[in-house]
């Protein structure tokens, strides 16, 4: 009993602050914020901190911390350099449902990687925004009562619902609460990390959806969902798995509003270890708006002679989506080729050949 005892103490522990020792509180959200964003929250020392639930996203996490420590104000953020105006650092392994650190990175069968992202500013900077700070927390914990008596007046899913649906692909039981549930957003797109393939390609396909429905009155929120999911790509410190597909779904239902942001998905053509990705991404939102790629297409026809499998295949998929007939020889070519590639459609994966998508596309021409 001693033994266990001792050994609870040393796998569990109450967070602290990395700058000054004390005990903090647990992350909250804001009443300010909106959807998705990062529960946050501030030690005595002045230091602020967010909470990234999936340990994935710490880039995000950063700018959540930083623009906190600013009083939400986004100019002064930006303004300020790492080093000179703040110092960071990253506690890991948080559980943000028991609010205690386990560093062995298990709790009663649940993975533990979440992270506590802080910045502690210089005083100088503290003394214009901590006062704002404050205010701002002390109104999300006198409001947080609050919303935990009203939830049941509320549509809302549990995070294992949210899982759950997203597994049987049960569009409709999520889109039912898309306009009301305010967590639904980061409970989707803590799924996008999802080591299954299918899993996670249904995750983002329900994540856009959602995002359409938001999207009608809230279109700042995806706006700003779709720059964090950018900002974890370009972060070499956190995982893109999922990243690349929500931002295709999300652009893919709502391309009358999200289609300015195109232009930043070429930027990773020229990666060898992203262009399938990308040109995937980009194949799914040409079946809804080929035009916006058909002034591209002279810029996509090099790919039907890469070296990776995937991204011949998925060139000839969105070639044949774009109706590109100049290339009618180079698919010809392909079309005796046997490699496997997968196509994810209605909420399934479906293996094929790169000649059979060669074939395809080329049906598509002569439609």
């Amino acid at each position: 009993m001693f033994e266990s005892k001792f050994q609870n103490r040393e796998i569990f522990k109450r967070p602290t602050c990395p700058f000054c020792g004390n005990l903090i509180e647990r992350p909250q959200e804001l009443s300010t914020r909106m959807p998705g964003e990062m529960p946050v929250g501030s030690c005595s020392c002045g230091a602020v901190y967010s909470c990234d639930e999936t340990g994935h996203n710490l880039g995000a996490a950063m700018i959540e911390a930083l623009v906190f420590g600013c009083n939400m104000d986004s100019d002064l953020a930006w303004g300020l350099l790492p080093g000179d105006d703040y110092v960071e650092e990253i506690v890991e392994n948080y559980d943000f449902m028991t609010h205690l650190i386990v560093p062995g990175g298990f709790n009663e069968g649940r993975r533990i990687s979440g992270a506590l992202f802080f910045i502690r500013l210089h005083e100088d900077v503290q003394e214009v925004t901590s006062k704002g700070v404050q205010k701002r927390l002390e109104k999300a914990s006198s409001l947080a009562s609050k919303r935990e008596i009203n939830r049941t007046g509320k549509k809302s899913l549990l995070k294992k619902e949210i899982e759950e649906y997203v597994k049987e692909f049960r569009v409709d039981k999520i889109l039912s609460v898309a306009g009301e549930d305010r967590k639904l957003i980061r409970n989707l797109q803590r799924l996008l990390y999802s080591g299954d393939d299918l899993f996670r390609k249904r995750a983002a396909e329900i994540l856009g959806k959602a995002s359409a429905v938001i999207s009608k009155s809230d279109p700042g929120t995806i706006s700003k969902l779709l720059q964090g999911l950018f900002y974890s790509i370009s972060d070499t410190a956190a995982f893109t798995w999922g990243a690349f597909e929500a931002i295709g779904e999300i652009i893919r239902n709502r391309p009358d509003m999200f289609a300015g942001y195109v232009p930043q998905l070429y930027q990773y053509l020229p990666d060898k270890t992203r262009r399938a990705q990308v040109i995937e991404v980009i194949g799914r939102i040409s079946q809804v708006k080929p035009d916006l790629f058909r002034k591209s297409t002279f810029h996509f026809i090099p790919f039907l002679n890469d070296p990776d499998p995937l991204v011949r295949g998925f060139t000839a998929w969105l070639l044949g989506n774009l109706g590109a007939h100049e290339i009618r020889e180079d698919l010809e070519r392909l079309r005796q080729e046997n490699s496997e590639i997968h196509i994810y459609e209605n909420g399934e994966l479906e293996n094929k050949t790169v000649g059979q998508v060669a074939s395809e596309a080329l049906e598509k021409f002569n439609a």
